[in-house]
């Protein structure tokens, strides 16, 4: 989980936290198709049919509900690349306003609510995350290449191969059949991974280059056989090779059943990689706390690590530190002035979720700070 996320989190919780006495909160989603406007003039309705309200009647929260709203909407010239929920009301006495205008996947409907808490189910997609994965299915009679976030799948293309069928046609030699399909087998895949670089890495100088999307990892799926030699045949790029998420996947069919059959078997693996750098981070400060690395100790082999809020602030003094692991459940506020320190020097801030393990035990036997150093600090 990086810090965007993170914060991102924080604000979704005291969203859900939030409720009223009466029906005074005010949820405000506007997709990426609508434009803000048309938010701002159900406001302005609104604070129309109550510009009589006295400031003591039960309504009167409500009215404050919509003058925060209408306070955020009158500023935002656009809508949003991913579009933009506002919630807005009195919560605990105190007039609030939350704004997601950041969102990792698309508003998906136009919302305006009025309830006693706020409609959070418009933050669904926000919840999930936020790494982009290629998909690619080969088997013998087609292809098909997608993209998933947050669960959703998008299909970029599915085209059908010319391979010939496994058995012979008229007059042809066994021998003569099967180079002749070899070949076209070879056609196919050759085809197949030009697509898949233009879809993933956008290396062809046309037009279609410009749809190409930057992806944190590949998932590669298809027929066992058809897709192993496609595996085996050294066709994919080697860039896109590095980033294939484990082995290939079995699935049966090159269509978007089939790419979202992918994504579901894959899910466990997609979770995975969306928390392999925090995972990676907690591998080498345990690992260097196993090699009697921790506070700059005399060891030498491994990483060396500090935890703890006092010598966590003096490796930050003196520039020590490479990677700063803090937990989810410290202060958000706390959180970004560590992240901004260390990035300052040069160095990553890595969010630690507490909700398993080795997550709780890093909050609970060390505070929930510590960092990987470039140096001993003596």
């Amino acid at each position: 989980m990086d810090i965007e996320d993170y914060e991102r989190h924080e604000r979704i919780e005291r969203v859900e936290d939030a409720e009223a006495t009466a029906d005074d909160l005010l949820t405000v989603a506007v997709p990426p198709d609508h434009t803000v406007g048309e938010a701002l003039e159900r406001v302005e309705e609104d604070r129309a049919e109550s510009e009589f309200i006295e400031e003591e009647s039960e309504d009167a929260a409500y009215l404050d509900a919509l003058e925060a709203a209408r306070g955020v909407l009158q500023h935002r010239e656009s809508t949003p690349e991913n579009g933009l929920v506002v919630f807005a009301g009195v919560v605990d006495g105190e007039v609030v306003d939350y704004v997601f205008d950041d969102l990792p996947s698309p508003v998906s409907e136009f919302v305006y609510e009025r309830g006693n808490g706020f409609e959070t189910g418009v933050l669904d997609a926000a919840a999930g995350a936020s790494k982009t994965f290629g998909l690619l299915i080969v088997e013998r009679g087609g292809a098909a290449l997608g993209l998933t976030e947050n669960d959703d799948v998008q299909v970029i293309e599915t085209f059908e191969s010319d391979v010939m069928g496994k058995t012979k046609a008229g007059g042809q030699s066994a021998q003569r059949f099967e180079r002749e399909r070899e070949r076209q087998k070879e056609d196919f895949f050759e085809s197949v991974a030009e697509e898949a670089e233009r879809a993933f890495l956008g290396e062809h100088d046309d037009e279609s280059a410009s749809a190409s999307t930057d992806v944190d990892g590949l998932l590669l799926g298809g027929t066992d056989v058809t897709v192993d030699d496609f595996r085996e045949g050294d066709h994919l790029d080697y860039r896109l090779e590095d980033m294939l998420v484990g082995d290939p996947v079995s699935v049966e069919y090159a269509s978007e059943q089939g790419l979202r059959q992918l994504v579901e078997k894959a899910s466990d693996r997609i979770e995975d990689e969306e928390r392999r750098e925090m995972r990676e981070a907690l591998d080498r400060f345990f690992g260097a706390l196993d090699a009697g690395n921790a506070g700059g100790g005399d060891a030498t082999d491994g990483d060396d690590v500090v935890y703890g809020r006092d010598a966590v602030e003096e490796a930050l003094e003196y520039d020590a530190v490479e990677t700063l692991l803090v937990s989810a459940d410290l202060p958000v506020d706390e959180v970004r002035d560590y992240q901004e320190r260390v990035e300052n020097e040069g160095g990553d801030c890595v969010v630690v979720p507490a909700d398993f393990d080795r997550g709780r035990r890093f909050r609970e036997a060390f505070g929930g700070l510590a960092a990987i150093l470039r140096f001993p600090v003596e």
